[in-house]
């Protein structure tokens, strides 16, 4: 082969790399695991059955198809789930693309966080960046240790100032300078996952500390894909 025709064969290649729609699966990125490696379910488990090796799921719900994980739609809510369970504090991410008006879900350590076509649903209006059929990604932050409060059952956010005092045995409670029932107060200690879609914020979910549950995907409504499927466990 003369150096012009290899330098072209290369070329052709590397075109083909670059239009592969379903590249994207095992894509590295430096820090993190793949959870997906782009071919088959390996790591991956359907209720009780481990899917390793395998395409598909047996009532094909969910199926590997050109470097993606997809969602069908069928009777029920089925759900998917990684093999090992994520105890310590992790980053999520993952790029999902929506069908017209459809309903999934991402399950963190239990809880589901609701990934859906917001923007023709209309729900998340604060999402700008949003594309509809087309690629989004969806990070998850989980945090342990992390102290929230909540006045009247609604849940102070970072803009929001809270004051205890103790005087003559009598304690007292502020919220933004205003005097509240110190008896309408909460504070926790837990695990909170931020969520964010494309880099705008979604959603403060709390989660369990800890769990036996991995990492989960849902199908429900329409038909929802997934890829590049990766995690970065924080010491």
């Amino acid at each position: 082969m003369t150096r012009l025709s290899g330098l072209f064969a290369l070329s052709l290649l590397a075109c083909a790399t670059l239009s592969d729609p379903g590249r994207g699966g095992d894509e590295p990125q430096p820090g993190f695991n793949s959870l997906f490696n782009g071919k088959d379910l390996t790591g991956w488990k359907y209720y009780k059955e481990k899917l390793d090796g395998k395409t598909e799921t047996a009532d094909k719900r969910f199926t590997v198809e050109n470097g993606i994980i997809v969602a069908n739609e069928g009777k029920g809510i089925k759900d998917l789930y990684t093999q090992s369970a994520f105890n310590k504090d992790f980053i999520l991410r993952l790029e999902f693309r929506a069908s017209l008006k459809s309903d999934s879900g991402v399950y963190v350590r239990g809880p589901q966080l609701q990934v859906r076509d917001y923007i023709r649903r209309k729900e998340r209006p604060q999402l700008k960046k949003f594309k509809n059929d087309d690629w989004n990604e969806l990070e998850i932050i989980v945090k342990g240790g992390v102290v929230t409060a909540a006045v009247n059952g609604k849940k102070l956010g970072p803009q929001d100032t809270l004051e205890l005092t103790v005087k003559n045995g009598e304690p007292a409670a502020q919220v933004n300078g205003k005097a509240v029932d110190v008896n309408k107060i909460e504070v926790s200690r837990g695990a909170i996952a931020k969520c964010y879609c494309n880099g705008e914020f979604l959603e403060d979910m709390p989660v369990p500390t800890k769990s036996g549950q991995g990492v989960g995907l849902q199908a429900e409504t329409g038909k929802f894909e997934f890829r590049r499927i990766r995690i970065r466990e924080v010491p």
